[in-house]
């Protein structure tokens, strides 16, 4: 039994429990490796915790790099009331905007948090939150993830740690020949579908219906969402699917090409072969792989968990037909793009053009700049447009072309900060609002701003309980139609509007066309 996630409280016998507020007045509860026992949330009473609950084994020694294994049962009661470790991961640059301070970590990282206001018998609808972090970062412990409020409006939130960078999406020919599956490099996605897993095996002694799963997720918990809409393995496991802010449509590497990149990482951080890099421990492994710059997490087409590129999927019609609720921020860039990467001037954003779409009079039509001053931001929406906004039409206009409902969104609210007004409606920046989360934040919100989040939250529960979003009371938000494009902008108040900037983003899915023709097919 884990040291970090379960205090054996012996049943009948002698034994004792770390003292934590009023845990006594938590029953136990029986899943299928044991007894667990969470808390009431510190914020509301009707809400009851479970934290750091243990969904596979450790991935430690021979299990890095293995698909994730059974959790071992234990005896008495696992103490569910803190958090689990994170998943091996380098921290954030202390400048940036998504900086916290370092949890504990560990390779014995496979646990997740539930939140539910409901019984043993109740068959609330359940969603699954996939933190993101460019599957490097992060885990499901983040403050801005509690659950307790969106539980109190009728659903059972899960939030799951995966695992991350070189420690999740690693692969390399000695690991494809020791698989049973003949695949390598997806385990993070691997680890998101054994938590589903765990879901339709316990959720329903939570109060949770295993009927009514919805996965939703920003950033790489979006791109991980729409992967999994596209996995074979995860058929059943989830009803509806909410993706916010991420896609996995860039062409993905095969599995040829991800052994080749193994290989060469192996050979980068000092390691002959697969035994060597197992000996090292994840700190180790880690602090060699910053070194080198090679931190990074990325999908492959594996041949098992994604037989081919997830955007072919979708093309395709062969995605699991799902309701969804597809969007992006205004403003994604201003905190993603680093300022050395960003063009000083005219020169240099046409320079940043003819190098990702060829056309720069075109572009420079929609995204003028006028003076060298103009670049910067010009280069920012530019660049959000291609990585964020036109991927979430993407995926409404495709998944609705084979028959599933998708609801488009765009958040714009701009929260009256000063140091918020520098980046807009930044990349991460509805996370608070759809969690109805503002008051955990260190920051005065208007009425405004708790309004919105009242809607945001009110639209996504909704959704998880019917596969619909509308709401009473609430503007209307139909389904998307190539005809007339509806959208939900979340301002300073939701609003239905048409046409997301059509005519950019039409402009640049005809130009990227027109480069992948002109590149030729992929070998």
């Amino acid at each position: 039994m884990r040291g970090w996630a379960c205090w054996a409280i012996v049943v009948g016998g002698i034994g004792f429990a770390v003292p934590r507020v009023r845990a006594a007045e938590v029953a136990p509860v029986q899943i299928d490796s044991g007894l667990v026992r969470g808390t009431l949330s510190e914020r509301f009473d009707e809400v009851i915790v479970f934290r750091g609950i243990p969904y596979a084994d450790t991935t430690a020694g021979a299990n890095r790099w293995r698909p994730p294994q059974p959790v071992k049962p234990w005896d008495g009661i696992c103490d569910c009331q803190q958090f689990g470790p994170a998943c091996p991961q380098a921290p954030y640059p202390k400048d940036s905007v998504y900086y916290r301070e370092p949890e504990a970590q560990s390779e014995d990282c496979l646990s997740l948090n539930v939140w539910t206001a409901g019984l043993t018998g109740d068959k609330r609808p359940v969603m699954v939150w996939i933190h993101g972090g460019a599957l490097t970062r992060g885990s499901g412990s983040v403050g801005v993830y509690d659950g307790a409020s969106l539980a109190r409006k009728g659903v059972v939130i899960v939030t799951i740690n995966y695992r991350l960078g070189p420690l999740g999406f690693f692969a390399h020919p000695e690991l494809t020949s020791e698989s049973a599956e003949h695949a390598a490099g997806n385990y993070g996605l691997l680890d998101q579908i054994a938590a589903l897993r765990w879901v339709q095996r316990n959720i329903a002694q939570f109060g949770g219906d295993p009927g009514c799963v919805t996965i939703f997720g920003e950033s790489a918990g979006s791109l991980s969402v729409n992967a999994l809409v596209a996995s074979p393995l995860a058929q059943g496991l989830f009803h509806r699917a909410i993706g916010q802010s991420g896609t996995a449509f860039r062409n993905l590497p095969t599995l040829a090409e991800a052994e080749s990149a193994g290989a060469e990482f192996a050979t980068k951080v000092d390691a002959s072969d697969l035994a060597t890099l197992r000996q090292l421990s994840a700190e180790e492994l880690l602090a060699r792989a910053a070194r080198q710059g090679e931190i990074r997490g990325n999908l492959n087409c594996d041949g098992w968990s994604l037989p081919e590129d997830v955007k072919a999927t979708f093309l395709a019609g062969r995605q699991h037909r799902v309701p969804t609720i597809a969007g992006s921020n205004a403003d994604e860039m201003t905190t993603l793009a680093p300022l050395a990467t960003r063009p000083r001037d005219r020169r240099g954003f046409e320079a940043q053009v003819a190098l990702t779409l060829g056309n720069v009079d075109e572009v420079q039509r929609l995204y003028p700049v006028a003076s060298d001053g103009d670049a910067p931001r010009a280069y920012l929406d530019l660049l959000g447009d291609v990585s964020f906004t036109l991927p979430a039409r993407s995926w409404a206009r495709w998944a609705t072309a084979s028959g599933s409902r998708v609801y488009l969104y765009q958040f714009t609210r701009v929260a009256p900060f000063a140091a918020v007004a520098k980046i807009g409606a930044y990349h991460a920046a509805e996370i608070a609002y759809v969690f109805d989360n503002l008051d955990m934040l260190p920051r005065k919100f208007t009425d405004a701003d708790r309004k919105l989040a009242e809607t945001m939250s009110a639209y996504w529960v909704a959704f998880a309980k019917m596969g619909d979003p509308n709401v009473a009371g609430l503007p209307s938000w139909p389904a998307y139609n190539p005809a007339d494009e509806p959208y939900l902008a979340f301002g300073d108040s939701a609003t239905l509007e048409h046409h997301l900037r059509q005519e950019k983003l039409d402009l640049i899915e005809r130009l990227l066309v027109e480069r992948a023709r002109l590149a030729g097919p992929r070998n």
